[in-house]
């Protein structure tokens, strides 16, 4: 089955049951078949074609879901734009995937303007709002444009790419990820079966939609299995709680810091009685933050894993419930069903129980590979296993835990150092609020762990405590040797915290 085939199904199904809240609308899935049909109709009307790139730089809206699910109707590959890119990052997207058209708002548009003419293979901009010179009217083209099935294109789910997703580039230029429609709907279905998601539940999404977790959490896993999705413009502290109580949410995905958030957040006067269970994932959660949450908001979180490149979850906790509990805290839990792991050493040999290694993971959900980077594609997919880059182990019982990214591992005069264990320890301090730890470059040892923390609000902490406190907890090469206190963390769109701008602070200390 491919992404068109989806939707006309679940249309067909479920008619007209609402599938998107959205503010004061609603959005059937029968709606949602026709006005993709009409996305899709609409770009085959301006010459897009099987394998066509068409670039969305837009906000969370309606019409991002109307893009993402009605661009691969065609064939054609979903081309995700961070909304947050500046225009030399949008140039590099937009040029290295060789898309066609972007469809963008007119806040973001100045962006796109001051680079339109470095984009040779772009032929048309898509403006949602009120149009400007060099555009074309999203909603003339829409308006003309028919709601019936769009022209057939013969797909091969298996084969042929419905998306392409661009990673952060931390470790130079960004990868474009090529997912399959395979790849796309066969995770879902992963998600849906091991969180036993029903027809009546409610995802609330409040990630960005430029980024999978928003795509295939909270648009695809809903789609798949009959359920409803709250789209809002994005997190809101202040508005968080009383967007779950209005539109009853079941679940919501999110990342660790914005759980941190949610502690400080009043809530009492709210039913929240509706949330079943939270997703938490894109980076370690801290065993302290995780308890508190549950304690607080009497919801059970679930710990997940993935990265684009196994197009969103790969393992997930085991699903709490009223008589057992079978989740390790802390962990990433067990593959989901149809994924393997393991975990190997530098010469790809699989390691024993509770021997840190590389994480590798198979499974249908793994990409088809990356845009135009046959090297990338040679290190990272071997033998049919995905070579995470990230550090981790498994124990006797099969549950996986992750120690931190491949590149983020610190070594010490030879000993390594897994940053996550000393973040663990800073987040266990009452008076922590943030932390994150890096390696900082050393003429004796080559590196040194650097702290970084953000206190709780009318809290007091210096340098000696926090150290003490450490040496009380960590063994003496883990101790960091440098603390540095914050206001605040830089973070990404998603609210992981983002350690290459710390490192790159550091080094231009150096400098």
């Amino acid at each position: 089955m491919n992404i068109c085939e989806l939707v006309e199904r679940q249309a067909e199904k479920y008619k007209g049951k609402t599938f998107l809240f959205w503010k004061d609308e609603e959005v059937s899935f029968s709606q949602l078949n026709k006005l993709t049909n009409k996305v899709a109709n609409m770009l085959f009307n301006l010459g897009i074609r099987k394998g066509d790139i068409v670039s969305i730089y837009l906000p969370n809206m309606l019409e991002y879901v109307f893009f993402y699910l009605g661009i691969p109707k065609i064939g054609a590959i979903v081309g995700p734009v961070n909304a947050l890119f500046k225009p030399r990052e949008i140039q590099y997207v937009v040029n290295h995937s060789e898309a066609k058209i972007i469809v963008t708002v007119p806040a973001l548009l100045e962006n796109v303007n001051e680079i339109r003419e470095d984009l040779p293979c772009l032929e048309h901009i898509i403006l949602i709002g009120e149009q400007q010179n060099n555009t074309l009217s999203y909603s003339e083209l829409m308006e003309n444009a028919s709601s019936i099935k769009p022209p057939q294109v013969e797909i091969d789910e298996k084969l042929d790419p419905a998306a392409i997703l661009y990673t952060s580039g931390t470790t130079g230029f960004p990868k474009g990820v090529l997912q399959t429609h395979f790849n796309i709907i066969r995770n879902s279905e992963m998600i849906v079966e091991h969180t036993k998601s029903e027809e009546d539940y409610r995802f609330m999404l409040i990630l960005p939609l430029f980024h999978v977790n928003a795509q295939i959490v909270t648009v695809m896993t809903p789609l798949y299995c009959g359920a409803s999705c709250i789209l809002t413009p994005g997190f809101s502290a202040k508005k968080h709680w009383d967007t779950v109580a209005k539109y009853k949410a079941s679940t919501f995905s999110a990342v660790p810091t914005i759980l941190s958030i949610l502690l400080k957040i009043p809530h009492e006067h709210l039913d929240l009685s509706s949330l079943k269970f939270v997703i938490c994932g894109a980076a370690p959660l801290p065993i302290e933050v995780m308890k508190a949450f549950e304690e607080k908001f009497k919801c059970k979180v679930v710990e997940g894993y993935g990265l684009t490149e196994s197009t969103c979850a790969a393992s997930v906790n085991p699903m709490p419930t009223l008589t057992e509990d079978k989740r390790k805290i802390g962990s990433i839990g067990l593959p989901l069903p149809g994924t393997e792991m393991k975990i190997v050493d530098n010469n790809g040999n699989e390691l024993p129980p509770n021997t840190k290694g590389e994480i590798l993971c198979k499974g249908d959900h793994v990409m088809k590979g990356y845009f135009k980077n046959p090297e990338a594609n040679q290190e990272t997919l071997k033998d049919g296993w995905l070579y995470t880059g990230d550090i981790g182990h498994q124990d006797e019982d099969g549950i996986f835990f992750i120690s931190d990214r491949k590149k983020d591992m610190i070594i010490r005069g030879g000993e390594n150092i897994y940053p996550r264990e000393i973040e663990e320890v800073l987040y266990s301090h009452p008076s922590v609020s943030l932390a994150t730890v890096i390696g900082v470059d050393d003429e004796i040892y080559g590196e040194l762990p650097k702290a970084f923390i953000v206190l709780k609000e009318n809290t007091i902490l210096n340098e000696e405590e926090i150290k003490a406190f450490c040496k009380k907890n960590l063994a003496d090469f883990k101790v960091p040797q440098y603390f540095e206190f914050r206001s605040d963390l830089p973070k990404n769109p998603t609210g992981k915290i983002m350690k290459n701008i710390l490192r790159e602070e550091e080094k231009n200390k150096k400098k």
